[in-house]
């Protein structure tokens, strides 16, 4: 079976389609069949041959090849989503709804509509999608998404003077932690590792793995290490050159490469001895009066001197 890998929107979710013997190439707009219905989409990548035993399940099969009046139908389709958008986002603010509306989406065949918004918690709506369907009338869904969505639908310059990742080839959002950021030596200023969406860049993944391979062998700072007879403290690490500054104990700062570290080079710091804290509190044990009293006596002595005294005052 000749599988096609499609598209329904600019940076979207791969879907696997049966080519059966249509000659498609990349960048072609077909007809597909899908679970909300007929619509057109995008081949990202040519059909490619498969075994039986390799095809998923349930796949479906392209139905042609997109003509010119499926392309002007899709053109009458945006000017719908448009007078929709300036729709809904009218009546949003003539009821002070807490609620920000990203995009208006409409099925190929017009049957239903989709208004994407973002919200800080629960909002009623049903008032708002009697409007709407009382106006347009189809089918009104009104789907809540996050920022990172929004971000990717709505697209935008970074801090990096690029367009957004998420709304050019970003298909899917990987995880980002703080750890990715520490582990590049940038700095943890919101400002700086956050992007459009107010989350963390998803860029800070791109390298992360190769950051951590380059530091394997290379000790933190603060560890003490001796290396062709100079010991000091480590107080720089340069993880893309493989090299780190040590600071001795005479002021003096030297760059040592990582080829010069050896096992044996890292200094472990003393640790303290034991029994310390033990010996301490020993010497504060023997030195205490012989006449003193326990803690637990002290206190029940100081709690019976305060119920003499309710007694005197006549205090229940």
């Amino acid at each position: 079976m000749r599988i096609v890998k499609v598209q329904f929107s600019h940076a979207g979710k791969l879907y696997d389609f049966n080519a059966g013997d249509l000659q498609i190439k990349a960048g072609d707009q077909v007809i597909v069949e899908t679970e909300r219905g007929r619509s057109i989409a995008v081949v990202v990548v040519p059909p490619i041959e498969y075994n039986d035993s390799e095809l998923p399940e349930g796949i479906k099969k392209v139905m042609r090849m997109a003509h010119d009046e499926d392309l002007a139908a899709l053109e009458r389709i945006r000017a719908k989503e448009a007078e929709a958008f300036t729709f809904c986002q009218a009546k949003i603010s003539e009821r002070s709804m807490e609620m920000k509306l990203v995009k208006v989406e409409y099925l190929f065949d017009g049957s239903k509509a989709i208004f994407f918004f973002t919200a800080d918690g629960r909002i009623d709506f049903r008032e708002l999608v009697k409007d709407l369907a009382h106006q347009f009338h189809t089918r009104i869904e009104m789907r809540q998404i996050g920022v990172r969505d929004e971000a990717k639908m709505v697209g935008g310059i970074g801090i990096c003077g690029r367009e957004l990742c998420c709304s050019t080839f970003l298909r899917d959002f990987a995880p980002v932690s703080v750890k990715m950021a520490k582990e590049q030596n940038l700095a943890l200023n919101p400002t700086k590792i956050s992007g459009q969406c107010g989350r963390l860049l998803c860029c800070l993944g791109y390298e992360f793995e190769t950051y951590c391979s380059l530091r394997q062998g290379l000790p933190k700072c603060g560890k003490r290490i001796q290396c062709g007879g100079n010991e000091g403290e480590v107080i720089k690490v340069d993880i893309l050159r493989g090299c780190l500054t040590i600071k001795t104990d005479d002021e003096r700062q030297l760059e040592v490469c990582k080829d010069e570290l050896t096992a044996d080079s890292i200094i472990e710091r003393p640790k303290k001895p034991a029994g310390g804290d033990k010996a301490k509190n020993e010497h504060k044990t023997e030195s205490a009066p012989a006449n003193a009293k326990p803690r637990k006596e002290k206190r029940k002595d100081r709690d019976k001197g305060r119920d003499k005294s309710k007694e005197k005052t006549g205090e229940k």
